[in-house]
């Protein structure tokens, strides 16, 4: 199969006009003439992605956020993003990512189904025609009221991660949630507006989260990587459904840092 035709099949899920403007997305290098049979997923295009998409012979890498994300103006192996690159091209390894377009069209949904969130509504909108809105992160109902501190053990366990960060009171009842993986902090405006209790995301930093608390919002962070990490097991189960003649290989998960 042509890379040409699985990224037509890639676009239906997630379309490159739903990205925001600053962003990077799409076939960010390699062939569109690229005969594919094998892919490999991966949230971030790491080196360990690469040697790895390297040492399985796989003909394209899939991954979330953007290896190339800033203007390059040389592509050369004296920096890391160019040393990736040029061993992409030398072993004839497509790259294609899938950032806010995917945030928008696939990683908000499937956050707010880990939770089991209902009557959801979208948290920030950034399309809006007569009967549809898209945009960033949802909000919705929990399955049942609930403290502060099984909010934060639910989120442990239906997102698998280690640990959250809490900030605000443990016993405190939430029961309105807003979800919004990646980065957070930039999205708390829209979760007052949305009423919310309780907001579910990622990189929350000092002052935000205990802001936020000041206006009554309590903060889950379970990590950028901890939510986003679902791009992987959603994306390996979607090409295996739509284009089941591929051999799909996916990133080990391992959280990026380790608390001691």
């Amino acid at each position: 199969m042509k890379c040409d035709e699985i990224i037509e099949k890639l676009e239906s899920l997630s379309p490159a006009s739903f990205a925001e403007e600053w962003d990077n997305v799409g076939l960010l290098a390699g062939r569109r003439d690229k005969e594919v049979k094998t892919i490999y997923i991966a949230l971030d295009g790491s080196d360990e992605a690469v040697k790895e998409a390297v040492r399985l012979d796989t003909d394209l890498l899939l991954t979330h956020h953007p290896l190339i994300f800033k203007k390059m103006g040389r592509i050369t192996t004296d920096d890391f993003i160019g040393r990736r690159i040029v061993e992409l091209l030398r072993n004839d390894i497509s790259y294609f990512a899938m950032h806010t377009n995917f945030d928008v069209m696939g990683m908000a949904d499937a956050a707010a189904d880990r939770l089991s969130l209902q009557d959801r509504q979208v948290l920030n909108v950034t399309y809006e025609e007569t009967c549809a809105k898209e945009g960033f992160g949802r909000v919705g109902r929990l399955g049942k009221r609930m403290s502060v501190a099984e909010c934060a053990a639910f989120v442990k366990h239906r997102f698998d991660v280690p640990n959250v960060r809490v900030y605000g009171e443990l016993e405190d009842i939430v029961e309105m949630a807003a979800v919004m993986p990646g980065s957070g902090g930039s999205f708390i405006r829209d979760v007052l507006k949305a009423g919310a209790d309780v907001m579910i995301t990622g990189d929350i930093d000092h002052h935000e989260g205990i802001d936020a608390v000041a206006q009554g919002i309590t903060i889950i962070d379970a990590g950028h990587y901890g939510i986003e990490k679902l791009f992987i097991a959603y994306m390996e189960e979607f090409i295996k459904k739509e284009l089941p003649e591929l051999t799909v290989y996916t990133a080990a998960i391992k959280e990026p840092f380790v608390v001691v």
